[in-house]
């Protein structure tokens, strides 16, 4: 435990350096990017406020100091400030990264209620009706792209029922106070985005755990407990499930940040208030201290699903922790 937490060190510190090194690829920075957006509109700034800005910016100063005051900031809670929304970074983020947690967290516990058990019925019931079509939403579900399941519900709610499914609140409940009633509109509205996102993560979990069950259901101990009369269900769950669930539980990781990163996208088309438009805009106007800080945060988030899926496989399975 103490050794995958000290391997996460380095880790971060490789991610980091990717970040900024991205973040930098494109041309121009955050002031450039201002001063095209306020000369397409005819306004002008003086040489003394852009020189400002690129020292507020740390944008006078070689890339290697930018980066150590980013990250250095970054450590001690401090995200810098975002002159797109002239707000610090901080606020921006921790205000939106509660919903962003929850729309995720909602996506994959969909993904694994509705995952695991049609994954086990398909095994079970190999090449029945019911398989072909589980599987052949499956397919359907995982070529689908996300957002495009966002807009077709966007415009099948407003035809057939006249309304709108965007954001997470009714628009009397946008910027009330917390109550019973705004928690109720909350939850009224969440359905969506966990369905849209966790449709894709739903398709490959469920052919995974298909494909693994079939694997052990064919190994000889499975037709020696048959044999020697342990009940079916009891056979089942107790032995080729608990095994095949094993390769399952290692990928909760990987879903972690295939999940936020197609939150994004959705979150642009369904107006959700969560960390995915504020990354895109960000990036779009390469607000480097608001695009950092939330690909750094996704990325200490997507580092420790990684440990949480290690911890939970050393937990369903005795013999990775005897080991």
């Amino acid at each position: 435990m103490l050794r995958r937490l000290l391997g996460m060190i380095p880790t971060l510190a490789v991610i980091s350096v990717l970040v900024f090194i991205v973040i930098q690829l494109p041309e121009g920075d955050i002031v450039t990017s201002t001063l095209d957006r306020l000369s397409a509109t005819g306004v002008e700034m003086s040489d003394d406020r852009i020189r400002n800005l690129r020292a507020q910016y740390n944008l006078d100063q070689p890339l290697p100091v930018q980066y150590l005051s980013w990250i250095g900031n970054f450590i001690t809670g401090d995200m810098g400030f975002s002159y797109l929304y002239a707000r610090p970074v901080n606020e921006l983020v921790w205000e939106r990264l509660g919903y962003t947690l929850l729309v995720t967290v909602g996506a994959l516990l969909f993904t694994w209620l509705l995952a695991l058990p049609i994954g086990i019925y398909s095994a079970v019931r190999q090449y029945s009706v019911a398989d072909y079509a589980f599987t052949t939403a499956g397919l359907i579900g995982l070529a689908t792209p996300n957002f495009l399941i966002a807009l077709i519900l966007m415009y099948l709610g407003y035809t057939w029922f006249g309304l709108s499914f965007g954001g997470l609140f009714s628009p009397e409940f946008l910027n009330a106070p917390w109550s019973w009633a705004r928690f109720v509109d909350l939850l009224a509205h969440l359905w969506i985005p966990v369905i849209v996102i966790g449709t894709s993560g739903m398709a490959v979990t469920m052919r995974l755990m298909r494909a693994n069950l079939l694997d052990e259901l064919r190994k000889p101990y499975v037709t020696t407990a048959r044999a020697k009369g342990v009940p079916p269900l009891k056979l089942l769950l107790k032995y080729p499930v608990r095994i095949a669930i094993n390769p399952f539980i290692s990928t909760i990781g990987l879903l972690l940040p295939a999940l936020i990163s197609g939150e994004a996208i959705v979150g642009v088309v369904l107006n959700l208030p969560t960390t995915g438009p504020l990354l895109v805009q960000s990036l779009i106007t390469q607000d480097m201290y608001l695009a950092g800080s939330l690909i750094m945060l996704l990325s200490v988030l997507t580092v420790t699903g990684m440990l949480l899926s290690d911890l939970l496989l050393a937990w369903v399975d005795p013999r990775i922790r005897y080991e």
